[in-house]
């Protein structure tokens, strides 16, 4: 039997080291994707997959994605007072997507430890827990996905995607047998394997269910492989106590946020989606390309 999932954890409590110096005083997740904060677009998937409750794992200097999802009563009142309905309606609704709760991470200890934080919230129930570098662009939100996979297979569920050979060293690869063309009963998980030594091109993106086992597991551990107390030690330990593990491959675009580069990517993706930018950025790309030719 499986439970219905209406909760989800997002942890957010990273330093964002890789977008300094924009990241010294404000949130890597509230960096923008053209108009709207990477956090955003997550919240707004779980919610777009049946999720009632965000439960945030913040840390110091997040306060600003508290910020982002409660009423700002002052900016409301100058958007009535200069008739500016349509963003009225857009910045009152962000409040009113789900119940939002938050607990703190002390110390960086893992993205394990984070998810731990926030155990007590979720009770005896399985949860989806959404990192915040991974984006997907699909006509079925990948949360929804995966939530399917879980009622459908039961188990933990990893989303998943597929690689070139030789991107495989950046991830967490997922070996194990197919059930069917997009899911796999996981057997192990190598981290960052060279690849020669990866035992498939399906890793790990970010996305994941998680069932109350996982919540023991993690509740029992002091350190993993790295010093830290990681979600991936976590679930090697409960595929040796015999728990199913499935990773299911994500169908859409997925949009990694975590780089530079992959940014710039996103943002251009849907910047060339967005109907009030979509045509400019277009012919500004293709005067780009003609310049480069």
């Amino acid at each position: 039997m499986t439970q219905n999932i209406r909760k989800a954890i997002l942890p957010v409590a990273g330093f964002g080291t890789r977008f300094l110096p924009a990241t010294k005083s404000q949130p890597k997740e509230m960096l923008p994707i053209v108009d709207k904060p990477v956090i955003q677009y997550l919240v707004e998937e779980a919610v777009e997959s049946g999720i009632e409750e965000i439960i945030f794992v913040t840390g110091r200097g997040k306060r600003a994605i508290e910020d982002h999802f409660d009423v700002s009563y002052e900016l409301e009142e100058t958007l009535v007072e200069k008739n500016k309905h349509d963003l009225l309606s857009e910045v009152r609704e962000i409040a009113h997507m789900a119940k939002f709760s938050y607990v703190r991470q002390p110390l960086p200890l893992g993205d394990g430890h984070a998810i731990l934080q926030a155990a007590h919230l979720i009770g005896d129930e399985p949860a989806l827990v959404l990192f915040g570098d991974c984006l997907y662009d699909s006509e079925v939100p990948a949360s929804r996905q995966i939530i399917d996979a879980y009622h459908e297979h039961g188990g933990c569920v990893i989303g998943a995607a597929e690689v070139s050979r030789e991107e495989v060293a950046q991830f967490g690869v997922l070996g194990g047998e197919r059930t069917d063309e997009r899911t796999m009963r996981v057997t192990q998980i190598v981290e960052k394997p060279s690849p020669e030594e990866a035992p498939s091109r399906s890793v790990a993106v970010g996305k994941y269910i998680i069932t109350p086992e996982i919540f023991d597991i993690l509740g029992t551990m002091k350190e993993g492989k790295s010093g830290e107390i990681r979600l991936a030690d976590a679930f090697e330990l409960a595929l040796e106590r015999g728990i199913p593990l499935y990773g299911h491959d994500l169908e859409g675009v997925w949009l990694d946020t975590g780089d530079k580069f992959n940014f710039l990517h996103a943002t251009i993706h849907f910047g060339l989606k967005h109907p009030k930018v979509k045509s400019r950025l277009a012919a500004y790309i293709a005067d780009v390309a003609r310049t480069l030719e």
